[in-house]
């Protein structure tokens, strides 16, 4: 149901009731893009059925759903279109159009070419546990999120979020599970999987990404030695969910492990909706726990942001440099 998980926590003061919400979201609900129109966004209901509630209650956790819907036209057919016209005006005329005209054909090119774009439709899952203060989006990107977080600010008053911040940066403390002798190293609960992306921050900004590779290595050490840290690292939590945390705190190719799913107890398809719905939350509120103690704890807003770099790691990376010993020296760990 998440594949991906972006986090922000919920502005005191905030507490709508289920019937507040489904009020607010009802003058919004998604309608088709108009014939001359490029993007519509609006609300459906997020348990797919037709005139459904545009916000479901599962286990005290509300969930919703924005459709976003747009038409693109290739850049290189309006152009073409575009100096079509502007040759027949030459020929009618004997003049060249100037700048502005040119803005002008190449609007009215695009609206004409509009009715004939196809439609792509997008939607993100939107949970909101308002005990725990907390809004997590499905969204994969920055951008997507953003337009979630705009279409719910213009219906609910009284709503301000931020993003979640940790007292440890994730790209300190992945560097420090990475150089970690031992998993015994590794948080509690959390295991280093068999993916990373390392990146380095000179001019050339060299990468290098491992998949499905041993990370507990010398190899991989050495990289980070040499200054290239964690952009993405695959982890897993508890045995149960597998997922890729980045630099920014985001949660990417979310999944649920062997048997996982078998936990939801139902097949029925009138009830696969809530059974989803309970076991994400149940897993995914707990990940986020976990996750954030792992990072030291959230930090207070107003707070100064961390070292992305801790002094120890920093130590290592530069007494390693300095004196050539390189992490290639060492006997691989027996894990």
């Amino acid at each position: 149901m998440f594949k991906n998980v972006m986090v922000y926590r919920i502005g005191e003061g905030f507490s709508p009731s289920l019937t507040d919400v489904q009020a607010a979201l009802e003058p919004v609900q998604f309608v088709e893009c108009g014939a001359s129109q490029d993007k519509s966004i609006g609300w459906v209901p997020p348990r797919g059925e037709a005139h459904g509630p545009l916000v479901e209650s599962v286990a005290g956790q509300w969930i919703l759903k924005l459709m976003i819907e747009s038409k693109a036209v290739p850049g290189i057919v309006v152009r073409r279109k575009v100096d079509e016209r502007i040759a027949e005006i030459e020929a009618a005329t004997g003049r060249k159009p100037g700048k502005k005209e040119k803005r002008e054909l190449m609007d009215d090119v695009l609206l004409s070419l509009l009715p004939q774009a196809f439609a792509r439709q997008s939607t993100v899952l939107v949970w909101m546990d308002l005990e725990n203060r907390r809004l997590v989006l499905n969204a994969g990107s920055q951008g997507k999120a953003d337009e979630v977080m705009s279409a719910l600010m213009n219906v609910m008053g009284g709503l301000s979020v931020s993003l979640i911040q940790t007292v440890t940066s994730p790209q300190a403390a992945m560097t420090q599970w990475l150089l970690a002798p031992t998993p015994d190293e590794w948080p509690s609960d959390l295991t280093v999987e068999r993916e990373t992306v390392l990146k380095s921050s000179g001019e050339d900004a060299a990468s290098v990404r491992f998949t499905r590779h041993h990370l507990a290595n010398d190899d991989v050490r050495k990289h980070v030695m040499e200054g290239k840290l964690p952009t993405q690292l695959a982890l897993s939590w508890d045995g149960r969910v597998a997922f890729v945390l980045t630099d920014t705190l985001q949660l990417k190719k979310v999944q649920y492990l062997d048997g996982v799913m078998d936990e939801s107890g139902t097949d029925k398809k009138e009830d696969r909706f809530d059974a989803d719905v309970a076991l994400s939350t149940g897993l995914l509120g707990p990940l986020i726990d976990s996750l954030i103690e792992a990072l030291g704890g959230e930090m207070e807003l107003g707070a100064a942001a961390a070292d992305p770099v801790p002094s120890t790691t920093r130590t290592v990376l530069s007494s390693t440099v300095n004196t050539g010993a390189g992490a290639a020296d060492e006997e691989d760990p027996p894990f």
